[in-house]
């Protein structure tokens, strides 16, 4: 059961990576790897903090060193730049759900002015979703971009001889 959830996980970030993936018109032997990649990093995500009761900031930033070394190695062997192949893998895990309750509570918070209680409430909600959104994003981009200052020489190279 526990690997169903885990392929499940897996296959779905896979279709929306190859659908990121398609709006950037990669060339089509990247689809492959980005939807690998994607598969990959959200499941690794999912085990982290489904079974390891791992926060979602540092179990992105593992997703994101996944996704990020990965698309250094299956960069070479499709012949694409690291960005191609990495971008469209870590959009399935931006935090929609806490950007939604962002955007929800800013405007809750700006329709109750003259209820400071309501008012409190919604400030906090603010914060609170903007930190984690703001945090699981950050750590997404620094786990996906650390591989290519840890090779630089590697990952400027993947589309050269």
């Amino acid at each position: 059961m526990i690997a169903l959830d885990i392929l499940t996980d897996g296959f779905f970030a896979a279709v929306a990576g190859i659908g990121f993936g398609a709006i950037s018109d990669p060339p089509l032997r990247a689809f492959k790897m980005i939807a690998v990649l994607a598969a990959l990093g959200h499941a690794c995500r999912f085990c982290l903090m489904t079974y390891l009761g791992v926060d979602i900031a540092t179990a992105s930033l593992f997703a994101g060193l996944v996704i990020g070394f990965g698309s250094l190695w299956l960069g070479k062997k499709v012949y694409c730049p690291m960005t191609v192949l990495y971008i469209p893998a870590l959009l399935p895990m931006i935090p929609g759900k806490f950007a939604y309750n962002m955007v929800f509570s800013l405007i809750m918070c700006l329709q109750t002015v003259h209820e400071p209680d309501k008012l409190q409430k919604y400030m906090e909600m603010f914060f609170s979703n903007s930190l984690i959104a703001g945090t699981v994003i950050f750590m997404l981009a620094v786990g996906a971009s650390f591989p290519m200052f840890l090779f630089p020489h590697r990952a400027f190279s993947l589309t050269r001889h």
